[in-house]
Formats: structure tokens, sequence, C-alpha cells
């Protein structure tokens, strides 16, 4: 099981609204929370992410909990996510190389990587859409934190 404290922000019926606090500041803008870079800050606007979670011990806002997640289903999810794209793109090149002639050969290698790419994101999107309903890629508050 993969552990990281969180700090309660919301509650609605039985599930806590998170936000992962980090025991050791960035190092790029010393943050523990949300991003403090300029330019990052600039792009996703300072905001933390929120996560929902089953609230089973009963915490409260403002609290800090222990969430975990099975490894298996972390080691999964990132198969799936970069695994999968980068299969397809891979597969999307050979084929189109192997159908490209002469001089144009390179062009229609690239066309067919990034549409093996497309393939593959929007296979991984959908196939994601359902997921969230599967309860073991779930995170799980364990106990209340420090």
């Amino acid at each position: 099981m993969v552990e990281e404290q969180a700090v309660i922000v919301g509650l609605q019926d039985e599930t806590a609204m998170l936000e992962i606090v980090r025991s050791k500041p960035c190092g790029l803008c010393g943050q523990t929370r949300g991003c403090g870079v300029s330019m990052w800050g600039k792009l996703f606007r300072h905001r933390p992410y929120i996560f929902r979670a089953l609230n089973r011990v009963n915490a409260k806002v403002g609290d800090f909990v222990v969430v975990g997640i099975e490894e298996q289903a972390l080691l999964r999810s990132a198969v799936l996510v970069y695994g999968i794209p980068l299969l397809t793109m891979l597969a999307g090149a050979v084929l189109a190389g192997l159908a490209g002639e002469g001089s144009n050969r390179d062009v229609t290698t690239a066309i067919g990587a990034l549409a093996g790419l497309a393939i593959g994101l929007l296979w991984v999107k959908g196939h994601t859409a359902g997921g969230s309903l599967d309860s073991r890629y779930q995170p799980v508050i364990l106990r209340l934190g420090n």
C-alpha cells in the first residue's frame, strides 16, 4: 500500500475531499501545498489537486489523514496510461512505415505514429471513464494523521 498524508478540505455525505500535503517542500518552488513556481502557477493558477475518498474514519474538515492506494493498482494505472499510447504509437509508425513509399515514407511514418498515439489516448480515456467506479483504483483513508 502506497501511503501519503492529506488534509480534508471538504465533506460531502460519506465522502471527503482531500488535498495531498507533501512532507518535504517542493525542490522547485518550496511549497508543500499547491505550486509556487510562477510559470507553473500561471499555467495551473496555484490550484491544488483535490480528490475524493470514502470517509470511514469520520474525519472533519481540517483534519490530517493518511491516504493509501494499492501498489498493484498504481502500477496497472501507470502501465495503462503510459504503455498503451506508446504501443499504439509504435504500431502506427511501423504500419505506416511499411505502407509508405519513397521519399514520403518518413512523413507517412510520422503521421502513422501520431494517429497511433491519438488512438491509444482515446482508448485510455474511454477505458478509464468507467474505472472511477472500480474500488481497487480508489484512494482509501486509512487513519487519522498527525
